[in-house]
């Protein structure tokens, strides 16, 4: 396999020096056509791959912890594209070989691909295998008229077609089923971007769409006839104010052991020529008029820096590991410091590098940030964790996944 694809690397590579525009227009659009018919073949082999490694559960003997995790940072793919890929592979695999056939041949796209098969599966569970035959047959025709939003909106009655002596009866279980796919494909991401600021991106089920809506819509209303925010403006501006609501109530839950607040970091300079612009513990940045602003309405726990960026003494609001060690360390470390893992720090556990069991002072010098699946992995791995000259974390890796054994770090969480 690996041969046979290293080939087609080439032929394809070669393809990509051919100067397009000696070709005529039959034959450009004949190679559109092609590479296309290629890319899902392509799609459905990578798609084969991806189940056998999840199956075989590389991901997780490799340190991540999940197959999308790994697939993000093998290929640098975004975590809501890695998960579509693991759940479309395993759907392929498990129960619709007759769309992963018309994939491989080209006959689909991948995204059609995902709208067939959650319909055959509808049409499998209403009215048999017979149906669901049927119904293949009939989806891939219309695949070759329609993109996969058409398509996906005809599949809602292909019963009507496959099966009319139950179409109606049926409805009701596709209603059902598109609850569930709705369960599966929520999510919310937070991507930051290059200023501090983040890009919130997702799918929402639709009674978690209904209570946000319910919970912002009154706050978008333009405040007046001066108002002059656009609605996209007032609606950013309504979730802030709910997310002040929400902090002011106090019931949050705690998060590794400290209540839900805002922590600012300043420079030593910054912090003797009086405040100026912070840095939050989440990594993101604030404007000095920000700051000011927060601090009106919020506990602000002091944390003074070196210029190596190592904590040099911080506000003190309760002992032990829960309060000053516990800042240092997310000042530090910014999150799960295991490499390729972007957990942030409320979800962390702070590990002993040298365990406390065996003599392991409980200081800066000697604990590292790490989320729940990689506080496990570490202490029944092989992998090592130390302290580099510079003061930050960084992970050897068993001999037989590095043989050279090079130590690796986080680089989700960097400050700069």
């Amino acid at each position: 396999m690996v041969d046979g694809l290293a080939q087609a690397e080439d032929a394809i590579a070669a393809c990509a020096e051919t100067a397009t525009w000696a070709q005529s227009e039959d034959e450009l659009i004949a190679a559109l056509d092609t590479v296309h018919r290629i890319e899902q073949r392509l799609a459905a082999v990578k798609l084969a791959l991806i189940r056998e490694l999840d199956g075989r559960g590389t991901a997780t003997a490799q340190g991540a912890s999940s197959t999308a995790v790994w697939l993000r940072e093998r290929l640098r793919l975004s975590i809501p594209a890695a998960r579509r890929l693991v759940d479309l592979a395993e759907v392929l695999d498990t129960g619709n070989p007759g769309v992963r056939h018309a994939l491989t041949d080209g006959h689909i796209t991948v995204d059609q691909a995902r709208v067939i098969a959650d319909t055959v599966d509808s049409v499998q569970t209403a009215a048999g295998p017979e149906a669901a035959d049927k119904a293949l047959g009939v989806l891939v025709e219309w695949a070759g008229q329609f993109d996969p939003t058409l398509l996906r909106k005809l599949s809602t009655r292909i019963l009507d077609h496959v099966a009319p002596g139950i179409a109606d009866a049926a409805a009701k279980a596709a209603l059902e089923a598109e609850a569930r796919r709705a369960i599966r494909d929520r999510h919310l991401t937070l991507s930051e971007q290059t200023d501090g600021r983040l890009r919130l991106s997702g799918i929402l089920d639709a009674e978690t769409a209904g209570l946000l809506r319910a919970a912002i819509d009154p706050l978008s209303a333009p405040t007046g006839p001066d108002d002059q925010r656009s609605p996209g403006q007032r609606r950013h501006d309504a979730l802030s104010d709910v997310c002040r609501l929400a902090l002011r109530t106090g019931e949050l839950p705690e998060h590794g052991g400290d209540s839900a607040q805002i922590v600012v970091t300043t420079s030593y300079d910054g912090l003797s020529r009086q405040l100026g612009s912070g840095t939050l513990d989440t990594g993101l940045h604030l404007s000095p008029e920000a700051v000011r602003r927060l601090a009106c309405d919020a506990a602000i726990l002091p944390a003074v820096l070196s210029g190596a960026g190592q904590p040099l003494d911080l506000g003190r609001q309760r002992r032990l590991i829960a309060g000053p060690l516990r800042r240092a360390l997310v000042l530090r470390d910014g999150g799960c410091a295991f490499p390729g893992c972007d957990r942030p720090p409320r979800w962390c556990d702070a590990h002993h590098i040298h365990h406390w069991a065996d003599g392991g002072d409980t200081s800066l010098t000697n604990a590292v940030l790490l989320c729940g699946h990689h506080h496990r992995h570490l202490h029944h791995s092989d992998w090592a964790v130390r302290l580099a000259g510079d003061g930050h974390p960084e992970f050897v890796p068993p001999a037989w996944l590095d043989p050279e054994q090079v130590p690796r770090r986080n680089h989700y969480h960097r400050r700069t």
